[in-house]
């Protein structure tokens, strides 16, 4: 073990208390105790001989939906083997686990990623014993990527991304990513910036290819559109705007906006959509102490023509939802989060708006700017003001709404790509 990995084990041993408070307080309601260190400890059942494995690792929800497509295409093309797909998060592990149930398919399992403690890193792969590990986005965990080097597993990281901000934070610990990324063969990069920043931190451009972002290759389900024309017939011709992945500090902007919209359109509906489930009561209590109660899809209950919130606090319906909508808000863009997937609403062909936060998009956000598909805001006046004109402007929507989606058209191929790589370091069975 290299001097820069060794501080790195020994400064995770030192939090260890503060991390295993953080794990107790997320699966205090889900796990007892005793499994609780076995999911973070690398403790799972070992993989029969015999039976091919690949192991697929997404931080959370959002990378499990963006992964859907690479998900699917790999049990599709190699049907001799079992995908074990882990998550870092309670949350993620629903999606996971919400996929595997809609497939039907027991080829695909979840698990939780280990603590990347030396000991654990090193069960968990030795027990796995995955034919290829893949990595999506930045998860880049030293022990783990160790770990399969020792015992010969192939590594590629896929979609690969580093934010600004993020290789600002990466780049202060450069020899220790430096050893994380000499585990890696191949890593298929989402665009040229961010190959140029994986090799500032010592990615061999050998190594790497760019193969565009998996995000355009969105998969959308014949479930949800059949839920978004539902709900679309129910809710009827008053309009509705939709603001999905949102987050703290920022619905109260987004209230406010809606409170101004109203001004101009008494009968426009918000269907709120918050980012993390253990919110959903707090932002409902934001509704009500704004004087716009919300109606509650978990509850089954149904806005009214007085109704001016509809909440979206169910799991895994984003994209049913924003599909209801005529006009769709990205969150953790009116606050410093740095944006969510602009794609999923224009997928649908519905038209986008965000604010000003987008380091986590900018590629992505410059695409659509370029196409003229994407309409910006500063803050929740300007998101009020823009509502109101697009919503009294219908050619404008639908122009808006083909450009997206003409947008997406455009820039599948990813996954393509991406699994072209995958071929060459992954033996057919």
């Amino acid at each position: 073990m290299g001097w820069p990995r060794g501080l790195y084990s020994a400064a995770l041993y030192a939090l260890a208390p503060l991390i295993w408070r953080r794990i107790r307080r997320e699966h205090a309601l889900t796990y007892p105790r005793r499994t609780r260190r076995e999911l973070r400890l690398g403790e799972i059942p070992r993989t029969p001989a015999g039976e091919p494995m690949l192991w697929l690792h997404c931080a959370s929800v959002g990378e499990v939906l963006a992964a859907r497509p690479l998900i699917e295409a790999l049990l599709e093309r190699y049907p001799g083997y079992r995908l074990t797909l882990t998550t870092m998060t309670a949350t993620g592990a629903e999606r996971a686990q919400a996929l595997a149930a809609v497939r039907g398919d027991d080829r695909l399992v979840h698990r939780f990623i280990p603590l990347d403690f030396p000991a654990a890193a090193a069960r968990f792969v030795e027990r796995l014993r995955p034919e290829l590990a893949l990595f999506f986005e930045t998860e880049l965990w030293p022990n783990l990527l160790a770990a399969c080097r020792r015992q010969g597993v192939p590594v590629t990281v896929v979609n690969g991304r580093l934010s600004p901000r993020a290789f600002r934070g990466y780049r202060r610990l450069r020899p220790l990513m430096g050893e994380a990324l000499a585990c890696v063969d191949w890593l298929a990069a989402k665009s040229s910036d961010d190959a140029q920043r994986f090799g500032e931190l010592g990615m061999a451009e050998a190594r790497m290819t760019v193969v565009g972002s998996l995000k355009f290759d969105i998969a959308i389900d014949d479930k949800a559109f059949e839920v978004s024309e539902g709900l679309r017939t129910r809710l009827g011709e008053r309009p509705v705007w939709v603001a999905g992945s949102t987050h703290e500090g920022e619905e109260a902007l987004l209230l406010s906006a809606h409170a101004r919209l109203r001004e101009r359109c008494p009968d426009a509906l918000l269907v709120l959509v918050p980012r993390h489930p253990q919110r959903f009561d707090a932002v409902a209590a934001l509704c009500a102490q704004a004087g716009m109660p919300a109606a509650r899809r978990s509850r089954d209950e149904w806005p009214t023509a007085d109704t001016a919130v509809y909440l979206g606090d169910t799991m895994g319906e984003l994209l049913a939802l924003y599909g209801a909508g005529d006009l769709a808000f990205v969150g953790g863009s009116l606050v410093p989060v740095g944006g969510h997937n602009l794609l999923e609403p224009a997928a649908l062909g519905v038209p986008v708006l965000t604010g000003p936060e987008l380091a986590n998009f900018a590629e992505v956000a410059e695409t659509l700017r370029e196409a003229d598909a994407l309409v910006e805001v500063a803050d929740a006046e300007a998101l009020a003001a823009a509502l109101a004109a697009l919503f009294a402007d219908p050619a404008e929507r639908r122009r808006l709404g083909e450009a997206g989606r003409a947008v997406v058209a455009a820039n599948r191929g990813a996954l393509e790509r991406t699994l072209e790589g995958l071929a060459r370091l992954l033996p057919p069975k």
